[in-house]
């Protein structure tokens, strides 16, 4: 992972900071429905203008198809000044004369939140006159979205080498853990990946098979590999297709040293519904007119022991349909046991991906786990072992 400096490193009083924040948040009727992003922003910005900076927050918000009330930034505004209980300024856009005035004009320790990057195309389009005109807002770069690193878009790519640059606290929590989970992790290393589709996660898969001591495949993707390895698997959702990718999976996880771990037993229905009657049965004996959509008690007991050997784990995916119980109960277990061993400093929990942040707030243990991340694509590229433009720009030059 690319080396980069920290806010230790600058010296911002009085100066104009350039921050790439993430504000792409929830918004109803013109009101943030979850600031959870804005609230782990905030550290960044608090120790920015504790330290006298000026500092410019530049994001995107949606996919606008040009300008528009609906995606502009200014709604966001309230929701983040209340985070870090201060006044934030609005500057109606975010490059150009005007704009570069308002930041001229903050006072030391100011804040101001410039209008939404996807209102000029060259923002995606990774523009370098785009950058430039960025990069005339301020005199220093920081990046603390590390949920948008992996799109070469100017704010992350071509704006960073423009400007002197280093990673927000956020950014720099987050590639920390991150390293100490895949590239230098205290072994042995596990990995839980669940989710509905093995195509979705080839290259997850490929990558981790050949980093990782065990590999735990579940959801409907293990379904694919229990058909590869020629067991009936009912009505439930299998990719027949790629049974022969799987099995070359299996066997790249094999030649690797790796152990790829499959359900011993589940939990099958004939319709995924609250109050449908269920049933566990060994894999194997899965009736064809039953679905899978849940591991059952062997498999949980099973892998809790694994993870009770493991030092570290890497949780991308849930192992059954979580968000209909009784099928949350695979998934609930062995988030619960990997908090437990969390609390007691024998495993370094990371996990991330959208319906893995969902999981484990259902499961109760998002502040239990050592690091969880809420940067969606980003965080699954970094799985897959893809290097991400937005890190790669912040390597010292």
């Amino acid at each position: 992972m690319a080396q980069f400096r920290s806010l230790d490193d600058l010296e911002v009083k009085g100066r104009r900071v350039v921050l790439r924040a993430d504000l792409n948040v929830p918004v109803l009727d013109g009101r943030v429905t979850d600031d959870a992003r804005l609230v782990r922003l905030a550290p960044t910005i608090a120790e920015l203008t504790g330290k006298g900076a000026r500092v410019a927050v530049i994001s995107h918000f949606g996919r606008p198809k040009g300008r528009s009330a609906e995606y502009s930034l200014k709604q966001v505004v309230p929701a983040l000044a209340r985070a870090l209980g201060r006044k934030i300024v609005f500057v109606e856009d975010c490059v150009g004369a005007a704009a570069e005035e308002a930041i001229r004009a903050l006072p030391e320790g100011g804040v101001a939140v410039l209008e939404n990057l996807r209102f000029h195309a060259g923002e995606e389009k990774n523009d370098p006159d785009f950058a430039a005109a960025l990069a005339r807002l301020g005199e220093i770069y920081v990046n603390d979205a590390f949920s948008t690193a992996h799109r070469a878009h100017a704010s992350t790519d071509a704006l960073a080498r423009l400007l002197p640059t280093a990673a927000g606290r956020l950014m720099q929590e987050e590639l920390d853990h991150l390293g100490k989970a895949l590239a230098r992790p205290a072994r042995p290393l596990a990995a839980i990946v669940g989710g509905a589709k093995v195509s979705t996660k080839l290259d997850l898969l490929a990558n981790l098979a050949a980093k990782v001591d065990r590999l735990v495949i579940g959801g409907g993707m293990a379904n694919t590999f229990l058909f590869a390895r020629g067991l009936e698997v009912g009505k439930s959702l299998c990719e027949r297709d790629l049974a022969a990718t799987a099995r070359r999976i299996e066997d790249a996880a094999k030649r690797a040293g790796c152990t790829l771990l499959l359900p011993e037993d589940a939990v099958v229905a004939p319709a995924l519904a609250a109050g449908v009657a269920t049933r566990t049965v060994p894999i194997g004996a899965v009736p064809r007119d039953q679905l899978i959509l849940d591991i059952g008690p062997a498999s949980i007991a099973a892998l809790c022991k694994e993870l009770e050997n493991c030092r570290t784990l890497v949780w991308n995916g849930p192992v059954g349909a979580f968000e209909t119980p009784p099928f949350d109960a695979g998934t609930n277990a062995l988030a619960r046991r990997a908090a437990e061993l969390t609390d007691g400093g024998r495993l370094l929990t990371v996990a991330g991906g959208g319906d893995t942040v969902a999981a484990l707030g259902h499961a109760g243990v998002v502040e239990r786990f050592s690091y969880v991340s809420t940067a969606g694509g980003a965080f699954l590229e970094w799985l897959e072992g893809k290097t991400l433009p937005g890190v790669a720009a912040l390597a010292p030059r």
